[in-house]
């Protein structure tokens, strides 16, 4: 384990959501420093974590964990989620991920798992949830959007059918029907073609970014 605060680069396919991420770590910054952040990007630092935030993620178009666990070297990669669903959290495990996170975590608690995972422990959460209030921010919060439905918003903007979103997010087709119908009363759409054009005119379009901090 390296001296010094552990460095951690933030991934998302999302430029609001990484940073968001890393806003709720920088009042930590002499235990956890976030040295990258990176949208649809390679992890290109020396760090000791690779937090991956699953905001919206479809595998084979944006990032893929087990690419971004082969191509970080030591870094060890936690996964970072509203939904804690135990098949979902052995897949990321069996695919490479260190340790997988709640968004229920508030920031302290965050960094001390990032720590503990550094130190070589496997966390995972003590329960299954979907929870309801996530640390972060994401695409479409102000517009009174919760995470699950802007993901959701953002799976039907990147052109996944209902079906698809479910298998990749272990919900039921029930539970996203119900994502859309109270994701689409509150952006005012009734079409699945009004949505993501709605989507497309309002940041749920993944990014293409990198921002690499000061190198130890």
């Amino acid at each position: 384990m390296s001296p010094g605060p552990v460095r951690v680069a933030v991934v998302n396919d999302y430029e609001i959501v990484v940073a968001g991420v890393a806003a709720l770590l920088e009042p930590y910054a002499g235990r956890v420093v976030v040295a990258e952040m990176d949208a649809r990007m390679p992890v290109v630092s020396d760090v000791d974590v690779i937090l991956y935030d699953t905001f919206g993620q479809v595998q084979g178009d944006g990032i893929d964990l087990e690419e971004l666990v082969a191509e970080g070297g030591e870094a060890k990669v936690v996964v970072f989620s509203w939904n804690t669903d135990p098949a979902l959290v052995q897949r990321a495990l069996a695919r490479g991920a260190a340790a997988y996170l709640s968004k229920e975590l508030d920031a302290g608690r965050i960094v001390d798992a990032l720590e503990r995972v550094h130190a070589g422990e496997r966390i995972v959460p003590e329960r299954a949830s979907l929870a309801e209030t996530v640390s972060g921010t994401w695409p479409g919060r102000a517009h009174g959007l919760t995470a699950r439905e802007s993901e959701v918003i953002a799976l039907i903007t990147q052109g996944l059918s209902n079906q698809e979103i479910a298998d990749r997010s272990y919900l039921s087709i029930n539970s996203v029907k119900t994502y859309i119908r109270t994701g689409y009363r509150k952006i005012g759409v009734t079409r699945r073609a009004q949505a993501v054009a709605w989507g497309m005119q309002h940041g749920f379009t993944p990014d293409r970014s990198r921002l690499v901090g000061p190198q130890r």
